[in-house]
This record gives C-alpha cells, structure tokens and sequence, in this order.
C-alpha cells in the first residue's frame, strides 16, 4: 500500500533565486537567516542531508545522509502561497496574481458593500495585528468590515467575532470571492476574525482561506480520479478551494499539524497526505521574527523522529516550501526564494543529489510516476543525472 506525506513547512526558503531583484528580494535566504538565532537546531534533518542541498548557505553537512534531497526553483512568475502549492502540485503560473499596493478599485468595494450590507472600513495594504489595532474600535462603533491587503493576491476582512458572528464573515468571504474573478481575481479572500477589547485585540484561528479554483489538471485531480486518497492537512483544502481533495483537516498551528499528521499515519490508506505547516510564514516571518522563526524550526526536527517511526516499508516521506519569507530583512513580506526537498523512505535511494530542478513540478510528476499515473500536469519525474 503506497502513501506519500508531503509536508510544506510554508515559507522555509533557502536563498535567492536570479529573478529575486525584480520582486525586492536581492539577498533574501530564509534558511541562513533563522539559522543564526541561538534558538535554531536541526540535527535530525541535518541526517537526512538537508544542508546537503545545492547552494544550502547553512554550512552543516551530512557525511553519509539518510534521504534523497534537491533544490527546487519556481517557474511561476510570483511568490505566494497560492502560486507556489498550485506549482508543487503541477501548475506553472506565466502571469502573477493580482495585487493591490493601493487598495482595491472602488466599483470594487461598492459591489462589495451593496451585497453585503456593510461599509469598509482601511482599503490598503497593512499587517494583520496592526490592522485591528488601528481600526478595531471604529469596526466595533460602526460594524464597517476592515478590509485590507498585502503584498500577496489576497483580500482579507477582519471582524470581531462578537459584531460579526463567524459563519457570517464566511459568507461575506464568498461574496467577495464572487465579485473577485477574472482580472481582478485574487489568490485568496480571507476571512480574519478577532476578540479582545479596545487596546488588547488578538487574532483567532478561525481564519478561513477562500481560493481560486487552480485553472488546470493537478496531481491532486489525477490521484482522485485513479481513485486514490488525497488527504489534506491545514490550508491545503483551502490553497485548492477543496479540487481534487478526498478527505481534510483544518489545523490551528504547527503542532496541531504534525498531530494531524501522525493520526493519517496510522491509517490504511492509498495515496498522498498533503500538509501545510504554516506557523513559520504567518507568526514568525510576516513578523521579522528571527528567534520564533527558529523555535518553529527546531520544533518540528524535535518531532521528525515520531514522523520517521510512523513510516511503512512503502511510504515516501517529501518535504518543502512554497517561496521564502526572510524574517531579518525590512521586508516583511514573501521572498523570491529556492526551496529545499527531502525524499526519505525505502523505496528512496538516500544520498542521491538530483541537483538543482527547473521547477516545483517536478514533486508532482515524481508522485504520479510512484503511483505509475502518467502526468497531465508540468513537471519531470526525478532522476539521477
């Protein structure tokens, strides 16, 4: 029975890929960043041979790795959440989605208030915990929704849940998705619910991600239809808007993840669990927090072991990253960055170098090359040179 576990550690990046200049990010490298803090420790994917990786900055070799490993470059024109998981999955993007540093079109805003029956309240690009710290209070005066953006394609609406339940800013999420399409059609609407009063408003996990619809055949869509199991774990059901998933769970952090995970572990099942840890991006590197960034690292290769442990004879461990998000440059936002990619498992060759591929794909097509499915999708299958 054949099962891969891929899991993203959303935003780990490892260094700048040539094209980094022409999105801002000349000099950006997640990795070496994090691993400066005194906080930062790996040994456990140190054997597998992550620091093995072509161009990996981080000076911490293994001399006889346990896994295969290669850096993977972006070929989609852009660097975010949605982009990047739509390409590890067989989508390679030629435009990037839209983004808004001035703030959404008005025709925009009034179709969304008219459907809605609320007034917007900020209309620019802002940090999520800054956002409500601005513009709580006005938001629970008057009931306006903050609506707000980033450097990412994504339109995010803030509540508190206590004026606006939370099944309903769901609903005013997938009015605006529906007004959202076609030149202005956005990665993701977010909806980004809140509690607290005035002076002490904290963000809840109850954030929900309404995405695009990916416009092409998936590995996700090929392993459904062969009528295999496609379990997604965090926001992955979301990053897909649930196309060519079988089964999901949402998750409330890295530890509820790798939980998660653990649970489909001891499952029968034949197909791929697809998972999203997304602590490092959302709390640490959005944050320019270095010392976070690193105790969600040294975290997760505290609990690898119990993931390795778990594996059967015909499992295929993978792991990666969608972009970079280097917390210790004045940017706070995503960073045009290599991704690493470990394969660990029996039927894996460990030691093996496959260099430096042409794209994210290539984890699709090596996936539906295991379970002997030819791809509709980008990408080549990995192979030694």
């Amino acid at each position: 029975m054949k099962r891969v576990f891929l899991i993203v550690l959303d935003s780990v990046g490892m260094g700048e890929m040539p094209d980094a200049a022409e999105y801002g990010d000349a000099g950006s490298n997640t990795i070496l960043a994090v691993s400066k803090s005194p906080y930062f420790s790996m040994p456990n994917m140190k054997k597998l041979g992550y620091f093995n990786i072509d161009g990996m900055a981080v000076n911490d070799k293994e001399e006889h790795p346990t896994a295969a490993f290669a850096r993977m470059t972006e070929s989609s024109k852009g660097k975010d959440t949605t982009i990047g998981h739509w390409e590890i999955a067989g989508i390679i993007s030629k435009a990037p989605l839209p983004t808004y540093p001035n703030g959404f079109p008005k025709e925009i805003l009034e179709e969304f208030s008219k459907q809605t029956g609320r007034g917007v309240l900020c209309n620019k690009p802002y940090s999520g915990t800054e956002v409500i710290k601005d513009y709580g209070d006005e938001h629970r005066r008057t009931g306006d929704l903050i609506v707000y953006t980033s450097a990412d394609s994504v339109f995010q609406i803030a509540a508190h849940e206590e004026v606006v339940p939370v099944e309903q800013l769901y609903e005013y999420c997938k009015i605006a998705r529906k007004i959202l399409t076609g030149e202005h059609g956005v990665g993701r609407v977010i909806a980004r619910p809140f509690i607290g009063e005035s002076g002490n408003y904290t963000r809840t996990s109850n954030r929900h991600d309404f995405s695009l619809e990916p416009p092409a055949v998936t590995m996700l869509d090929q392993m459904k239809e062969a009528g295999l199991d496609v379990l997604a774990v965090g926001k992955i059901n979301d990053i897909f808007a649930g196309k060519g998933i079988t089964e999901f769970v949402r998750t409330t952090g890295n530890e509820d993840g790798i939980n998660k995970t653990l649970e489909y572990m001891e499952r029968d099942f034949e197909g791929i669990c697809f998972v999203n840890l997304v602590d490092y991006d959302m709390l640490y590197g959005h944050r320019n927090d270095v010392d976070g960034y690193a105790k969600a690292l040294t975290y997760f290769d505290e609990r690898l072991p119990e993931i390795l442990e778990k594996m059967r004879d015909e499992d295929i461990l993978m792991i990666t990253a969608d972009h970079g998000c280097d917390p210790s440059t004045p940017s706070t936002d995503h960073s045009r960055e290599y991704t690493p990619l470990i394969l660990y498992g029996q039927p894996v060759k460990a030691g093996t170098n496959y260099g430096t591929r042409d794209t994210f794909a290539d984890i699709a097509a090596t996936i539906l090359d295991y379970f002997s499915i030819v791809p509709k999708c980008a990408g080549k299958k990995l192979e030694e040179s």
